[in-house]
């Protein structure tokens, strides 16, 4: 299922990446941090980081080792994952979904809300910063 609103910045969302692309774009469903918060002139975009459980190779300025702090679906499991800083990217809602905890109690799905922390965010920032080659800009976060 799609999302239907933009989420909250530093939220972490599935991606599904598995129709129209390519190698050596990724191509799988994966799990991504939200970068940007809703911008009006681009409905139904959002721009988003990747992260990853391979270690890249090699490990580079824009690659850090992040654990997320809080429960992810068992899908996921609780591993460390790398953040993808050159990989960042605009998808449209349709390859979006929130990660799924399970059901409440009236059978209604409950959905993962919570957001990286503030310092966790900034971290994903630098990444990106170093992954587009204005890494000098890093000090003004």
């Amino acid at each position: 299922m799609t999302i239907q609103l933009h989420p909250p910045q530093g939220s972490i969302v599935t991606v599904d990446y598995s129709s129209g692309f390519r190698e050596p774009e990724m191509m799988k469903r994966r799990l991504a941090v939200v970068l940007t918060p809703r911008i009006k002139a681009r409905p139904r975009l959002c721009t988003i980081v990747p992260l990853s459980l391979t270690p890249p190779d090699p490990i580079m300025p824009y690659h850090k080792l992040i654990r997320i702090p809080f429960k992810l679906p068992e899908r996921w499991g609780d591993h460390e994952r790398w953040i993808k800083g050159d990989m960042i990217n605009a998808v449209g809602f349709h390859r979006i979904d929130l990660l799924r905890l399970g059901k409440d109690l009236e059978g209604g799905r409950v959905y993962q809300t919570n957001v990286l922390p503030d310092e966790m965010l900034k971290i994903v920032r630098q990444c990106v910063l170093h992954g587009i080659g204005l890494s000098t800009l890093t000090k003004y976060l």
